[in-house]
């Protein structure tokens, strides 16, 4: 995992944006094989990246994007990546408002991706779009691929699950089918319940809290527990024929061992008898290879003697030669050193000439140094002070937090006024920045004027001097763009924050909406209760008045107690079904406060997501304030420098004219 951080900063460097921290905290902490991003709001750049990195990427098996709050661009930019990919197995994207575009990328990632096996699609809305959940039904009828699906609470109507059912029809992959919490209906479970018996594959489909009768749930889970007898049949049968593939598999190494040992026996005769007649030929060879040795040794020592004749005549040729060339090399060797000797004086000066020069620039270096040592530990106090001042209002802070936990149920009244005042003073730290770039870049432009004027005066000066001034103008010109890079990076932060809070108000407003509609569905099945409690009390009260006019009719009315006896019966019926009834409506409550709870809880997570935005953004102008105010000590050092420097030229120019001679000729007025 950590090449994979390494390669996310290095891409998103490229792109020229920063990478997120959280990301690369999760990065950091997440094992092999699993990519854990769950709860972090992920910008596009960020999916930019994490697509490209996903296209080559072959150890992670996991992907874990739920509640991660991804735009329709940033979700097409992942599953573009996931497309090219071979290696993820499992896929969640949990409540990410996936719309039209989501289920468009995720049809042509169904189409071209072959690896994966397990998706999750809970808590979004892909079936609100007929003509976008279509394209997607029509790519998981050709993949091949995908095992389990999940779907729940996806806002899907009876013409999605009729595309669902066409899917399926020719779908041969797919084992798990989660559906619950949509509006099938009763179409939509009639064409699901029509399509299972082409499908054989389909073992658990779950269809719960989508107003199904319960004759089509009984239907479907009859041709459930069918094709799960069947694959369980299928399964016995591949494990029967894997048992004889290995019988037979046995049998025929038995056969081919034997058939093995048979030709090494034959082998090792045949090379037995070779082994034989290769020695006595070998034999022969070698006695023939002696003679031929003793012939070429009698040859080869002719050879050598008259190479050795050559040789001495030669040598004595080239001693001849070497004493001759020893002369000329020693009268060459006294005229070089003679020559040597003066370069070696020479050099011995202008070394130290330039000793003494490098020993008056070092003196010179040392007092600069020393000066902006000073500057150091100035800066370096106020940079403590600064982080006393910031562990301060750390403690203030997680005060404030305190106290907002306790006050949350009114913060989420006052969210819209706090938006817009937040918004007031964004503009009004944007135009304060404004307004600080532009005095900063005229002080830097008068500054770099001066600067000028003084390379000019000093061109007659020495070689370090002017090396010194290119290297305080380099400094200076880096700190400019380093100032300015950091104002576009704070422009653009402060953009995609105001983006993220756009898409958290539209977030809220989807969540009030389906809050409210939560309470009125309680609200119905409450009258819908207590209607029942009183239909139940009311037919109480008749069965005990039938209960009373049994008794007294039984000793006038003994003929007719068979048909009291089946009106009583039917009465029991009808309250067992109206029972049922009211059993299944309060497990429909159930589930619904169980939605309502989910729902609380996904506010609650939205609100501490804000709340830590809020936070991250107050700290980021809380830096770019201290960054602000360092710059204006530094600005406020150079002018108090160069006003003591203007100060020391007017004494002694004053000083210089007070002792000329001049003055004392000039008459006393």
């Amino acid at each position: 995992m950590e090449e994979f951080r390494r390669a996310y900063s290095r891409l998103c460097k490229e792109s020229g944006t920063e990478p997120q921290e959280t990301v690369l905290q999760q990065l950091h902490q997440l094992p092999q094989g699993r990519l854990d991003l769950a709860t972090q709001s992920l910008t596009v750049d960020t999916c930019r990246a994490l697509g490209k990195l996903l296209q080559k990427e072959s150890l992670l098996t996991e992907l874990i994007l739920s509640d991660c709050m991804l735009s329709e661009e940033g979700a097409t930019l992942l599953l573009q990546g996931l497309c090219v990919n071979t290696a993820v197995r499992f896929l969640d994207l949990k409540g990410n408002n996936l719309r039209a575009a989501g289920a468009e990328a995720l049809a042509k990632l169904l189409r071209q991706n072959k690896s994966i096996q397990s998706l999750t699609l809970e808590w979004n809305n892909l079936g609100t779009w007929d003509e976008a959940f279509a394209t997607f039904c029509g790519a998981l009828a050709a993949n091949g691929a995908l095992r389990q699906l999940d779907l729940r609470n996806n806002q899907i109507n009876h013409k999605g699950a009729e595309e669902l059912a066409l899917a399926l029809k020719s779908n041969a992959s797919l084992q798990q089918l989660d559906l619950r919490w949509n509006h099938i209906g009763l179409l939509g479970g009639r064409a699901l319940v029509n399509c299972l018996p082409s499908n054989r594959t389909l073992w658990k489909l779950e269809l719960a809290g989508n107003n199904i009768p319960g004759d089509i749930l009984r239907a479907v889970e009859q041709a459930m527990d069918h094709n799960q007898d069947r694959q369980t049949v299928f399964r016995e049968s591949q494990a029967r024929a894997q048992v004889l593939s290995k019988e037979v598999r046995h049998l025929r190494e038995e056969k081919s061992k034997q058939f093995l040992d048979l030709m090494e026996t034959i082998d090792r005769q045949r090379e037995e008898m070779a082994r034989s007649s290769k020695a006595s030929a070998a034999r022969v060879g070698q006695l023939q290879e002696a003679l031929n040795e003793r012939h070429s040794i009698i040859n080869s020592l002719k050879a050598k003697l008259q190479m050795t004749e050559a040789a001495l005549a030669l040598s004595e040729q080239k001693a001849q030669d070497l004493g001759e060339l020893l002369a000329t090399t020693e009268q060459e060797q006294r005229s070089l050193v003679q020559r040597q000797a003066k370069e070696h004086r020479l050099e011995q000066q202008e070394a130290a000439e330039r000793e003494s020069k490098l020993l008056r620039d070092l003196s010179a270096a040392n007092e600069k140094n020393l000066l902006l040592r000073n500057q150091v530990d100035e800066l370096e106090r106020k940079v403590k002070s600064q982080q006393e001042q910031l562990f301060l209002t750390k403690t203030e802070l997680t005060n404030t937090t305190a106290e907002l936990k306790m006050r949350a149920i009114q913060a989420e009244e006052r969210l819209e006024l706090e938006k817009n005042r937040s918004r007031q003073s964004l503009e009004d730290a944007e135009h304060l920045r404004f307004k600080e770039v532009e005095h900063m870049t005229r002080h830097l432009e008068d500054s770099e004027r001066a600067m000028q004027e003084r390379v000019q005066r000093l061109e007659a000066a020495r070689l370090s001097l002017e090396e010194e001034l290119s290297r305080v103008k380099a400094a200076a010109l880096t700190e400019r763009s380093q100032a300015e890079e950091e104002l576009i990076k704070a422009k653009n932060q402060v953009r995609l924050e105001e983006q993220h809070q756009a898409h958290l108000e539209e977030k809220l407003r989807l969540l009030a909406q389906a809050r409210d509609e939560a309470q009125s569905t309680c609200l119905q099945q409450k009258q819908t209760v207590a209607d029942a409690q009183a239909r139940a009390s009311q037919l109480g009260m008749q069965v005990e008045s039938l209960r009373r006019r049994l008794e007294e009719l039984q000793q006038e009315l003994s003929n007719k107690d068979q048909e009291k006896v089946a009106e009583v019966t039917r009465v029991r019926l009808e309250l067992q079904e109206q029972n049922g009834r009211l059993q299944a409506e309060l497990t429909a409550q159930e589930a619904l406060k169980e939605k309502a709870a989910a729902l609380e809880r996904q506010l609650k997570v939205i609100a501490s997501d804000h709340r830590e935005a809020l936070l991250d953004r107050e700290s980021e102008n809380a830096s770019l304030r201290e960054k602000l105010r360092l710059k204006e000590a530094e600005i406020a050092r150079i002018r108090d420098e160069e006003a003591q420097r203007a100060s020391f030229l007017q004494n002694a120019v004053l000083a210089y004219v007070q002792g000329s001679p001049l003055r004392t000729l000039s008459p006393q007025k």
